[in-house]
Parts: structure tokens; C-alpha cells; sequence
């Protein structure tokens, strides 16, 4: 059985710091992570990749984002090299001197057990080897960042202190060089484990969505690459399971390995099969798997524990995480813009004083900050934050189409009609997220129900800290001329947090936390915990920088016993290999050339990048659409009206890798991907391969072909088709809805590319497509190429020209 002197749970900001300062010091280390690594590039984009950004590996998914839902609130936390940093805001903020403190039994406070005193080397430690550094609000181009101006003007106006926070962002290529966009990185000392060059920020806002530019020093750059090249072993894919004491001493940890290439679809006999159990020891154990993994953990393995302490679970969290948004900001009734794609995601912390700072009656204190999202995003968000405005577009540029149609010389210039259907994009410019947290009450529970983690937690009794902060983003909203509107999670009182805290807390005896100031638990030396797990009580603002100090501070601890008991396990790995000096970072100057790095750790999952203005130019859209299916019928209309129907749906994103060409071949093919959803074929099944024909000839000039053409295998592991046509045939203009909007279809046996004799048809029925999935669909449009406007263009153009042909009147 495989022994190394320390195994790490986790790539976070406990993890990493743990692997980096035990690999340093020359002990062998085996990290594991249960997510893949994400180099710059192959953070998912488009519809299809961010459809399976999702972490769930029993459904064939790996990728970064792991969704939780409990009773009163729900969470996003990552799975992937680097945790959280992957996916989180760049904020490196310190804890507050005076908020080391929570509330006890009696009502009164209680100090943490460690202090800001305790922290501030290892923060410092930190701060320099990630490159923290303040937006560089004083130099241009930075200095148009609508939404950091606008927040200080606000806080101002109300009397409040804004600032520039820290961040783990690269804006200039090495110290004491001047900052600016998409410039090479310096490489740094230990490398870069991905061996893919990073550039500066750009100002794209996606540095929640993942970094593709690499500005953004997450950990995989910086803490995991100088592990890596100080002998650590990252291993990735490997989840683990269950975690016990070791007979003699140590631990021991099952875990198992995924293959994220393999899609259960591709293997449906293997569907349920799981991966093997496989098993490590080692000496000593940091627990890292984040608040949920760490504490899941230990309460699926409490009883390989005995004597753990009962307040696991306990004092769980959610750092006081609220979203609102301001909508529709003005300036003297002109549009005031914030902007909030442009820059990174947050520029800008507005901090609101603790009664505990001395402030009689202040109450709880919080953080306000900017929020951002991508560019990209502003075609979703649009609609989403004004539904009726799109709908009365889409409903007046239809109607207007059909007027058109009876004219004697109808308008065939669509230009202005496109236009005005997209609209003006006043309100994204105008609109902009805010960010809220601070210290509520930690006074939830983690506990195991039916085998799967669940949370009893309630907002109730944090109301007094969330009502300040909405008062206060009401203030900002009025200060900025913005409708102020709610999280619509909170109509049920409801939060989302990305920062779940608690549930094996520090304390200073056994009664009163899991682990000691220094992450140790309690009765089992040598097993450590080392992320937000281990937090008594919500930090206040960002909480990342205090998680990696804490850690830090921890790996000093246990290097100092680990050298009074000796080093058994750590022979080969890493030996001799002691401190480089310099090696950390210096203002964000990172990247560059991979040191010792393996093949498992190179490349990523995306293309290479092209040069601007070069290659073919793709569109894509998602389209959904709803009915029923009747088995052992041929012709759909019959299975739309049949008894015993049954209901089916799917929602595929149809690409189209090559406008020009697409546009050019008689069958106007695409890719079509998604999901079928069928109960008599086990309910949801993904499209294994699928294709789309748009206006394809019909065997006669006045008849077009919309087909449909998707492989998928049921639940039982057979082959599947689900083979549809929408028939667009020569006709009045009344007829152009019901004729693209109503697809007819026949479930077909085996993988079948032609329509198949008519003894392999299963079933057949009807679908269509609802209004409200159309306003939908007119918003998922996306384009990807140096010819991203025009395409569009072309390809709006092409189908409006295609309805005219068929519906427009004779005029010979």
C-alpha cells in the first residue's frame, strides 16, 4: 500500500498553501483533488461547454462548478486545480482587527482562538506569494471603469469609506513594470505546472467563469505550481471517500479516480458501474475539501473517530453573502453607465462599521462590493432583467413582419427592425450587481440525512444584518439614480452564497470546536483541518485570504512537530529540496515556462487560439420545444392525439462551426447537442450525436425542411433516433408560425441516419415550441469569430429571405 509522509484533501486556499509549504520543506506530499485542471483557454464559453460545467460525476460531468441546494439558502463552491480560486472574485482582504469575535450562548461575544496578531505574517506571506495588488483605478485604461467611480462617489455621498481592495490579478507583466492589457507574463521561478503562457488582464469581467487570459494568479499559478516544483505530487480526478485513523499510527484514505472523457451515454452498460476504491496512508492528513467536502467527510467517517467532538457541524455560515442589483442609473435623466462587464468582477469595497469597531448601535459589519459579469453575458442579462421590454419587441417585430407580407411592395430591408428587436443595451450599461457580506450569526448545522449532506440554516436569524445591508444598497441606489431591485431569492428569504463557512470549528477545548487554533483536531494528532470548514464564525469580507493565512500559520505548526518526531515517509520525494529564495511571486508576476510538469497537468480541453481576423466564424442558439409521443404509432399526428401519450421534450444548442459554409451547402447542416427527455426512455438522456438541417429542399420549390436528427440511448442501453421534420410549405403568412414552430417526429430503433423502414419506428407525436421559449431563443444567439456582427447579419438575413420565398406573395 502506497505511504507518503503527508496526504493533503484539496487544492483551495488550505490545500495548496498546505501542499506548497510541506513540499518546500522537503516532505513527500500527495495531493488530491477531485476536479481537472483548467489551463488558461479551456474555460468553458460556449452554450454546449458551459452545459456541462457542472460537477457531477455521476452523470458524466467534471466540470468547475458544484451547485448546492439546502433548506434556506443554496451555494456554489469548485471542484478543480485550484478550488475556489478558479471560480472566485480575486478579493484578498484581512480579517478586521476587532471582529475576531462571536457571539456566545449568553448573548455576549467570544474572541476567536487566534488573533490578527496571529495572522498578519502569514497574511503578509500570503499577499506576496499570490501578487496581490489594488485596480489600478489612477491609470489609463483603468481609469474608464464606470462602476469603481461610480460605488466611490456613492459611498461618499453616504458617508461611508470605499476603497480599492487587494487582488490576485496580473495588470502588469513583473514588478516595477507599468500595468497594461493582454501583455506576456513573467514567468516566475518555479514555472507554471499548465506550461501555457498567461497574459494580463483585459478587462473582460469573467474572472468568476474562469480566467482564460490567465491574469488572474489563481492557485494553480501560484502556490500549486511552486508545489509542484518542489517535488509535490498533484493528482487530479481522484475523490475521496473516506478518511480513518491507521492501525500504529497515521491515516488512512480511500479514494477513487474519474475519467472525465468518459460519457456514461458512450458506455451505457457501465452507467452505474463505479470506479474502484483505492487506498493511501500517510503520517499525516490536512482535510481541505472545502466547508461541505471537509465536513461531509468527517461526518460520513465519524465513527472511525471515536471521541470526535460533538461539535462537528456546528457553527455553520454563510459569511453573510447577499446579491441585489441597481437597474437603470441616471444623471440628470440622462443614462448614467456602470458598465458592470467592463473591468474585473470587483474593483471596489465599501466597508460598514462594527459596533464591535466601537460604534454604538452600528450592529454587524459588512461589505458592500461592485459586481461584474461578462460581456458575453449582457445578451442574457438583458432579457432577464427586463422580460416584458424583449417580449414587446419580439411581439412588435413579428407583427411588423406580418403586415409586410400583404403589401404590394413590401420593405425587404430588415437593418432598423433587427436593430430596434435587439435593443438599445441602455440597460446592462445602466445596471450593475452589488455584492454584499459580513458577519451574520453562525448558527447552522451540517448533518448527514439519508447518507447526503444537509444544512439546517436560516436567514431569520441574521435578518438585522441583511435589512443593513439593503438599507444601504437602497442608499447607493438612490445616490446613483438606479432602481434598486432584490435578489429574487429573497422573496422566499432565500440567500446564495459562494462563501459557506463552519462546520468543523476551531475553539480553544474539545466542547467547544472540532480543532484547535491551529487546525489540529482534537484527540487525533497529526490530522488537520485547513479550509473554511475550520472557521468559528464568518470572516466579515472576502474570506479566501484568511482561509490560506490560517493554513499557512497551520503548516508552520506542524513543521515545527514534525521535526521533533522525525520524517519516516519522505524518503525520495523532494529530498534535499529546501527553500529557493525568491521564489514567490512579486506583484503578480507569474507564468510561464512548467517545471516537472506531467502530461495529466498540460493542454487544456479548448482550441488554439486564432489570430484576429483569421478562421471561420461559428453561430449558435438553443432551442427548446415541448409535446408528446405515442408508442407504436408511425404518424405523428396520430401520436399527438393518441391515448396514452406520453410527454417529451428536449432542449438542444444547434451550432453551426462555419457561418459562410453553412449558409453556402443546399442542406444548411449543423451540430445539434443537448438533452432528450423522455419518461419511456428513462427520463433524461443526453444527445450522443445529432445534426440539424435549416430550410433543406423539400423535393419541390414551395416546400422547405427543418430536420432533426439525434442519437441517444435509453436507460437500458439501447440505441435510440429521434428523427423530426418541420414542413415549411407555400402558403399564406399566417401560416409562419405554426409551420416553424411545430416539429413532427418518430422515435426510431437503433442509430439510424436515413428514415429507417417503417417497422423500426417506435413511436411518433408532435412538439412545439411556446412563445415565451422563443423570446428565449431569440437571446441565446452567439457568435464566435472575427465576423461575429456580420455573420449574425448573414445568417438573419438568409432566414428571413427563405420565409419570403415561401410565404411572400407571387409578384409575377
Amino acid at each position: 500500500m502506497e505511504h507518503v509522509d503527508a496526504v493533503v484533501v484539496g487544492s483551495g486556499f488550505g490545500g495548496s498553501v498546505a501542499a506548497y509549504r510541506l513540499a518546500e520543506a522537503g516532505r513527500s506530499v500527495v495531493l488530491l483533488e477531485r476536479g481537472r485542471a483548467f489551463p488558461p483557454g479551456s474555460f468553458p464559453r460556449s452554450p454546449a461547454d458551459m452545459g456541462r460545467a457542472f460537477w457531477d460525476p455521476e452523470a458524466g460531468l467534471h466540470g468547475m462548478y458544484d451547485v448546492w441546494r439546502f433548506g434556506g439558502c443554496d451555494s456554489v463552491v469548485s471542484a478543480g486545480l485550484g478550488g475556489g480560486s478558479l471560480i472566485y472574485a480575486n478579493v484578498l482582504l484581512r480579517k478586521d482587527e476587532r471582529w475576531f469575535a462571536h457571539e456566545d450562548a449568553h448573548g455576549g461575544h467570544k474572541s476567536w482562538p487566534v488573533t490578527r496578531a496571529d495572522l498578519d505574517p502569514h497574511y503578509d506571506a500570503v499577499e506576496r506569494m499570490i501578487g496581490a495588488a489594488p485596480y489600478p483605478l489612477d491609470r489609463p485604461p483603468y481609469d474608464d471603469t464606470p462602476k469603481a467611480h461610480a460605488l466611490a462617489d456613492a459611498a461618499a455621498e453616504l458617508g461611508l469609506h470605499a476603497t480599492l481592495p487587494p487582488l490576485a490579478i496580473s495588470f502588469a507583466p513583473g514588478r516595477g513594470i507599468a500595468p497594461g492589457m493582454g501583455l506576456p507574463l513573467v514567468d516566475a521561478p518555479y514555472g507554471n505546472l499548465h506550461g501555457v503562457p498567461r497574459r494580463t488582464c483585459k478587462l473582460c469581467g469573467e474572472c468568476d467563469i474562469g480566467c482564460n487570459e490567465g491574469a488572474k494568479n489563481s492557485l494553480d499559478h501560484t502556490y500549486l505550481s511552486a508545489a509542484r516544483f518542489h517535488g509535490a505530487d498533484l493528482r487530479t480526478s481522484h475523490e475521496v471517500k473516506a478518511v480513518r485513523p491507521r492501525h500504529g499510527g497515521g491515516y488512512e484514505v480511500d479514494y477513487v479516480v474519474h475519467d472525465p472523457t468518459r460519457d456514461p451515454a458512450d458506455d451505457p452498460a457501465g452507467a452505474n458501474r463505479r470506479p474502484p476504491v483505492r487506498t493511501i496512508t500517510c503520517r499525516r492528513l490536512v482535510l481541505a475539501a472545502g466547508t461541505y467536502g471537509t465536513t461531509f467527510l468527517l461526518l460520513r467517517s465519524r465513527e472511525a473517530f471515536p471521541g470526535l467532538s460533538p461539535a462537528l457541524g456546528t457553527r455553520f455560515c454563510g459569511n453573510g453573502d447577499l446579491l441585489t442589483f441597481l437597474l437603470r442609473a441616471k444623471d440628470r435623466n440622462r443614462v448614467r453607465p456602470l458598465d458592470a462587464s467592463k473591468g474585473p468582477v470587483i474593483t471596489t469595497a465599501i466597508r460598514l462599521p462594527d459596533e464591535l469597531d466601537g460604534v454604538p448601535g452600528a450592529g454587524r459589519g459588512a461589505y458592500i462590493q461592485d459586481g461584474g459579469y461578462p460581456g458575453f453575458a449582457k445578451w442574457m442579462v438583458e432579457p432577464t432583467l427586463d422580460f416584458s421590454a424583449q417580449m414587446e419587441r419580439m411581439v412588435k417585430f413579428m407583427w411588423g413582419r406580418f403586415v409586410e407580407f400583404f403589401k404590394d411592395a413590401p420593405d425587404t430591408n430588415l437593418s432598423a427592425e433587427l436593430a430596434e428587436l435587439i435593443g438599445d443595451g441602455a440597460l446592462t450599461v445602466s445596471s450593475l450587481p452589488l455584492l454584499g457580506m459580513g458577519r451574520d450569526t453562525a448558527d447552522g448545522r451540517l448533518s448527514l440525512r439519508e447518507g447526503r449532506l444537509n444544512v439546517d440554516w436560516s436567514a431569520e436569524t441574521s435578518e438585522a444584518h441583511f435589512e443593513r445591508l439593503r438599507r444601504t444598497m437602497r442608499g447607493i441606489a438612490d445616490v446613483l439614480g438606479a432602481e434598486y431591485r432584490d435578489n429574487p431569492m429573497w422573496l422566499r428569504k432565500r440567500v446564495i452564497t459562494v462563501h459557506p463557512l463552519g462546520g468543523a470549528p476551531m475553539g480553544d477545548h474539545p466542547d467547544e470546536g472540532v480543532c484547535d487554533a491551529f487546525g489540529e483536531v482534537f484527540g487525533f494528532p497529526g490530522l488537520y483541518i485547513a479550509d473554511g470548514a475550520a472557521m468559528p464564525g464568518p470572516v466579515g469580507p472576502n474570506p479566501s485570504l484568511t482561509i490560506a493565512a490560517m493554513a499557512d500559520r497551520m503548516s508552520t505548526r506542524l513543521l515545527e512537530s514534525a521535526s521533533a518526531g522525525g520524517n519516516a515517509g519522505n524518503a525520495g520525494a523532494g529530498a534535499g529540496a529546501g527553500p529557493v529564495a525568491g521564489a514567490g511571486p512579486h506583484h503578480g508576476a507569474v507564468g510561464g515556462t512548467a517545471h516537472g510538469s506531467e502530461p495529466g497537468l498540460h493542454g487544456g480541453t479548448g482550441e488554439p487560439s486564432r489570430a484576429e481576423g483569421s478562421g471561420p466564424t461559428s453561430l449558435s442558439f438553443t432551442e427548446e420545444m415541448k409535446g408528446h409521443l405515442a408508442f407504436g404509432v408511425a404518424d405523428p399526428r396520430a401520436g399527438e392525439l393518441a391515448e396514452g401519450r406520453e410527454p417529451l421534450s428536449f432542449r438542444l444548442t444547434i451550432t453551426a462551426d462555419d457561418v459562410e459554409r453553412f449558409l453556402a451547402e443546399p442542406e444548411h447542416t449543423a451540430r445539434a447537442e443537448g438533452w432528450i427527455d423522455a419518461a419511456a426512455c428513462g427520463g433524461r438522456r443526453p444527445v450522443q450525436r445529432g445534426w440539424f438541417n435549416l430550410f433543406a429542399p423539400g423535393g419541390d420549390e414551395n416546400r422547405r425542411l427543418m430536420r432533426y436528427r439525434l442519437f441517444f440511448t435509453d436507460d437500458r442501453g439501447r440505441e435510440r433516433t429521434l428523427a423530426g421534420e418541420k414542413n415549411v410549405l407555400h402558403g399564406p403568412p399566417t401560416r409562419i408560425w405554426p409551420d416553424t414552430s411545430t416539429l413532427y417526429v418518430r422515435l426510431l430503433e437503433g442509430h439510424v441516419d436515413g428514415d429507417g423502414p417503417d417497422g423500426g419506428v417506435l413511436g411518433a407525436g408532435v412538439l412545439h415550441i411556446q412563445l415565451t421559449d422563443f423570446a428565449r431563443q431569440l437571446t441565446t444567439f452567439r457568435t464566435s469569430g472575427p465576423r461575429g456582427v456580420a455573420a449574425l447579419l448573414d445568417f438573419g438575413r438568409f432566414f428571413a429571405g427563405e420565409l419570403w420565398e415561401v410565404y411572400g406573395p407571387d409578384l409575377e
